[in-house]
């Protein structure tokens, strides 16, 4: 496949193509779940990992599977489980028969890495992706390893079953650029899935990209002009989920006990870009940033005991946010 543009705004015009072929080839497994699925697309531009978050059979692991196919990504799936140890996942070094100590490189090498149900295995093992999902690498016995490129993983959570799972701790989940809840799907789409998965399946989806075009438009977002005041915007809107900052409003200081990092600073400028790219715009602006704000935002807030006791998610305070944020670059801090 040739990716090569005469110039960035071709090669935008080619992205926005490119992301109907992606939606056309992935509709013909999957039914429905098209925000989910522009979330991951818009991660993938933005070298970003995400977390999905669903009820059991709401096709999370056929929709990584089937956008890996897709993008005709190295794809590995990962089952974790309580059992499950560090080198399970990254792998070991093993004595071969001249005796000498090998490598043998675990599931966490490939392009895209479903972790299935990643809360059901320890701290101890949860931790071993760190590194991966920070430094595109791994150390194993003294030993670095760097993973192919690009390098995604895609973990999945059941919110429901609760009881022998171990939450992920707030220094991995902000590893994740996008927390993607899925929800159920409409009446007439679950006659479409029921329709299509008790049937012989006819057409299998095409591939639209591969690693190198992928790799090529990583960096077409990165070279992507962001204004002064888009980026002063997502800065600050990041800023106002912190209770202890001069940003954060009385009602932040309220409900909130720990906000969003600066690294929800930069997801949100980047989020923003793919978003603003996905419709064919040459820059983004504030409405894209605040399009990707829930998916970057609510993972990243820890809410007190008042909000829960109120019965509010994270989500809905950062709708709050964004209704108090207006469209300028400036805050209401006595809201």
């Amino acid at each position: 496949m040739n990716w090569n543009y005469a110039s960035d705004r071709e090669a935008v015009d080619g992205l926005k193509n490119l992301y109907g072929d992606f939606l056309r080839e992935t509709g013909k497994v999957l039914v429905g779940q098209t925000e989910a699925i522009r979330s991951v697309w818009m991660a993938l531009l933005a070298n970003g990992h995400c977390f999905l978050v669903g009820v059991p059979g709401l096709a999370k692991t056929t929709l990584v599977q089937t956008i890996s196919a897709v993008l005709d990504l190295d794809f590995k799936r990962i089952q974790f489980t309580p059992d499950l140890m560090p080198g399970d996942i990254t792998g070991s070094e093993i004595l071969d028969a001249n005796r000498q100590f090998r490598f043998v490189p675990g599931p966490l090498f490939a392009n895209m890495v479903l972790a299935d149900e990643i809360n059901r295995t320890p701290p101890k093992t949860q931790s071993a992706l760190l590194e991966a999902m920070q430094e595109r690498q791994l150390t194993v016995a003294g030993h670095t390893y760097p993973l192919p490129s690009p390098f995604f993983v895609l973990a999945t959570q059941n919110p429901i079953e609760q009881e022998g799972t171990y939450p992920l701790p707030e220094a991995q989940l902000d590893r994740f650029m996008f927390q993607i809840r899925m929800g159920y799907p409409s009446l007439a789409e679950e006659v479409q899935v029921v329709r299509q998965t008790t049937m012989p399946r006819n057409e299998s989806p095409a591939k639209v990209l591969d690693a190198a075009g992928l790799l090529y438009f990583q960096e077409l977002i990165r070279r992507m002009p962001v204004t002064d005041h888009v980026v002063e915007y997502a800065v600050r809107l990041a800023a106002s989920t912190r209770p202890g900052t001069e940003h954060a409003s009385q009602w932040t200081k309220d409900m909130v006990q720990w906000g969003a990092g600066p690294r929800a600073s930069q997801y949100l400028v980047l989020g923003a870009k793919c978003h603003a790219a996905t419709l064919g715009k040459y820059s983004p602006d504030i409405e894209d940033v605040q399009a990707v704000a829930t998916e970057v935002l609510a993972h990243r807030m820890v809410l007190n005991y008042k909000a829960e006791a109120q019965g509010l998610r994270p989500e809905d305070l950062v709708a709050r946010l964004l209704e108090v944020s207006g469209f300028g670059t400036k805050f209401d801090t006595k809201r």
